[in-house]
């Protein structure tokens, strides 16, 4: 399942790992996504969203 918040959009970021001979391979940090219950057109609604959205008051939890 890919790693997308459901309200922003945001995805994971990609880097490279680094080792101590400064061999470098790909590697990716995932964001941070919850399963939320959440109110969407008036019915509640299973989401993935990510705690930043969570955290800013994007999300209307259902009760």
């Amino acid at each position: 399942m890919a790693q997308v918040c459901e309200i922003c959009g945001r995805g994971p970021q990609f880097g490279n790992r680094i080792s101590h001979a400064h061999n470098v391979t790909k590697r990716r940090w995932n964001i941070n996504l919850q399963s939320v219950r959440a109110l969407v057109k008036g019915a509640g609604k299973r989401l993935r969203v990510c705690t930043s959205c969570i955290r800013d008051g994007k999300v209307q939890k259902v009760a």
